[in-house]
């Protein structure tokens, strides 16, 4: 890797990308750049420690031959760094680079007729041939002269040395070895004009968030709802032995529902009831009273101290607290008074109340951002981020930012980034797939998406496909949910035990982030609100639920097991790598994941029918897999410790859904044969 800078043609320059003047078109073509977003306009995703990987289509007309260059920066640098990239084939060139810290980084390409390497090309022909090429080494001589202006030092020295050598050396054969030789090719790469050139019209951008931003297993809990005593209203002090149930699970994110004060107003009832009791403490996300608004805290759990207490408490523990982030009021929240212009207003001159016809959320008035008032809303909105920031929290799950507009959060989100590259931005917006992925591009660091409802098959395969291999898997980190408060699929409600753990599965190894709303889901709670609606019967949001989290049958020793096995394989620490693979029957979803470095592969094989027990032959492509055809293999179930020899691409499995509906299998790959 050398430094300089791309230029839109001519000489390569030593400072910044410029416009610089040509005498003529410029020869060179480069489109077909990968990954790019949008012609540019949006940045690609990217997390500390990994690369870029870049590549073009570059050609020229004529048989010249061509030097292509990528060139990166962090934006907060002027300085470039060149790195050559290497012909694939079919004039398609490639180059990465690593990205060592957080923030953004800049790239582009530039690409150039090298006159040299052409002359070197032809020269090495003639001479093969037996022709006689004093002229030829003359010409060399003169492009090795030009570079001399370019070198300094031992550099400079080596180069005059050589030009001097090809014009006046005694034997031919020794000057057709110094014009071949690696050691001024090198040098000639480095120093040589670079003419006839072009460079990419657009510098691209990369987003460097952290590992959690990749990697992560999240579990939704309410503080409310952890208190010892029945009844009782929990606070984040009674959080403290939740912690540690949680950590042991192999969870490292904590996420909370709002913890702001519950306005009164229309205050929701058990099963959102329009009436309520005094014992009744209201949704969460009827966020404002008295107490005040979106940076104060609910009394009953505690103080802003006893919060800072409980982030302190679960970073020990290995947790990140990540809080709910949700920019709507109780008629109660102080914006209502101080700022009533930030609300749509009815004809009847009340507020308008949020609604999803024909469920009527009276208990909750939105922000209207469209208010002529709006940039003084946008700064406030910050002012609530930057406020839990400084509280110790760097993890937000962003409640249906698809109802906000696209440019606040493009603005929101970069402006607090640029001060807080490690932040992470949760999209909870489960909405019109163009929708999704556009805020993805704004800048949500993950998102929920479509998994909850992708049960057969040919959906989960069509899905993640889509989601790793297309340009979506550039900008979109999916985190994947079975279940929410708000969500109670039919699945799982039919499905039964069974079900919940196939799910757990999926989740935890198709995606490298997923999540799980406990304890509803680990004690298989799968009771609906009513026929046909997929939301929970006494639903924790309107209600305080004193969980059994002790119970026999619940799934918290599968999912530690399975959590160690994510912890263990770097194969399910990304979304990169995923496989599916032929199964001769529509029950059985198989799939890998593999990691190059250090080399891992996970084998999956899931039972999608949570009633009955289902079997077929699984088709493997070995060699593609790093596994010798011609050797039996081993692998080893890590969810039941099981050890099977498999011989050949296509092997038996059966699996019982009541017992423990998947195999995850590791095969260790040894020098193309493999061992456990």
């Amino acid at each position: 890797m050398s430094s300089g800078s791309p230029t839109s043609g001519g000489e390569a320059g030593r400072g910044a990308p410029r416009k610089a003047a040509v005498a003529r078109p410029a020869r060179v073509v480069i489109e077909g750049v990968a990954p790019e977003i949008d012609r540019g306009a949006f940045p690609i995703k990217r997390t500390i420690g990994g690369s870029v990987v870049v590549e073009a289509d570059i050609y020229a007309d004529g048989d010249d031959e061509l030097a292509c260059a990528l060139y990166h920066r962090r934006e907060a640098d002027s300085k470039w760094s060149e790195v050559p990239m290497e012909l694939l084939g079919n004039d398609r060139w490639r180059a990465s680079f690593a990205v060592t810290e957080l923030g953004r980084y800049r790239y582009t390409l530039r690409a150039w007729v090298d006159h040299f390497r052409t002359w070197r090309r032809d020269l090495g022909k003639k001479a093969d041939a037996g022709q006689d090429v004093s002229a030829d080494l003359l010409a060399g001589a003169m492009l090795v002269e030009q570079a001399v202006k370019r070198a300094a030092g031992a550099h400079g020295d080596a180069l005059r040395e050589a030009a001097d050598f090809l014009r006046k050396g005694k034997k031919q054969t020794a000057r057709v070895e110094i014009a071949l030789g690696s050691e001024l090719g090198s040098l000639m790469a480095r120093y040589g004009v670079r003419s006839d050139g072009a460079a990419y019209p657009r510098e691209l951008a990369v987003v460097v968030d952290p590992e959690r931003a990749r990697y992560g297993a999240w579990y939704e809990m309410f503080p409310r709802s952890c208190a010892p005593t029945p009844g009782a209203h929990g606070t984040f002090r009674d959080c403290e032995a939740r912690l540690g149930y949680v950590a042991e699970m192999g969870f490292n994110v904590l996420y909370l529902p709002p913890i702001h004060p519950v306005g009164t107003a229309h205050r929701k009832g058990k099963n959102n009831a329009t009436t309520c009791t005094p014992e009744d403490p209201g949704s969460p996300w009827a966020i404002g009273a008295e107490e005040g608004g979106h940076t104060a805290i609910l009394p009953a759990l505690g103080t802003a101290a006893d919060f800072r207490w409980l982030v302190a408490k679960a970073k020990a523990l290995g947790l990140d607290v990540a809080l709910d982030l949700a920019f709507q009021c109780s008629p109660d929240h102080p914006y209502v008074k101080e700022h009533p212009g930030w609300f749509r207003w009815r004809a009847d001159g009340t507020i308008q109340y949020a609604e999803n016809p024909p469920k009527k959320y009276e208990d909750i008035y939105p922000l209207n951002f469209d208010t002529p008032e709006w940039e003084a809303l946008w700064q406030e909105m910050r002012r609530v981020v930057r406020h839990w920031i400084g509280e110790g929290v760097r993890i937000f799950r962003v409640d249906n930012p698809h109802t906000k507009p696209f440019r606040f959060w493009e603005w929101l989100i970069g402006s607090v980034k640029r001060e807080h590259p490690d932040v992470i931005f949760l999209s909870e917006a489960f909405t019109r797939p163009k929708v999704m992925y556009h805020l993805a591009k704004l800048g949500f660091t993950q998102s929920y998406n479509y998994f909850p409802w992708r049960n057969t098959k040919w959906e989960l395969t069509d899905y993640f496909t889509e989601l790793t291999t297309t340009e979506v898997k550039e900008y979109f980190r999916p985190n994947l949910w079975p279940n929410t408060p708000d969500i109670l699929t039919e699945y799982l409600q039919w499905g039964g035990r069974p079900a919940f753990m196939a799910r757990f599965v999926l989740a935890a190894t198709l995606g490298a982030s997923y999540g799980i709303y406990g304890p509803a889901f680990e004690l298989c709670d799968n009771r609906p609100a009513g026929p046909g609606k997929e939301e929970y019967l006494d639903a924790e949001k309107y209600e305080i639920k004193k969980w059994d989290i002790g119970r026999a049958d619940s799934l918290k020793d599968l999912i530690a097991r399975v959590n160690r096995v994510r912890k263990e394989n770097p194969a399910l620490h990304s979304n990169e790598g995923l496989r599916f693979h032929p199964v001769d029957n529509d029950q059985l979803l198989c799939y890998s994941k593999r990691s190059a470095e250090p080399e891992n592969l996970i084998l999956v094989v899931v039972n999608l029918d949570s009633r009955h027990t289902q079997s077929g032959w699984v088709d493997l492509p070995l060699e593609q897999l790093g596994l010798d055809p011609a050797h039996p293999f081993k692998v080893h179930d890590l969810l039941t410790g099981a050890r099977f020899r498999w011989h050949g691409p296509r092997n038996f499995v059966e699996l019982d859904p009541h017992v423990v509906p998947a195999h995850v299998f590791r095969v260790a790959v040894v020098s193309g044969t493999s061992s456990i």
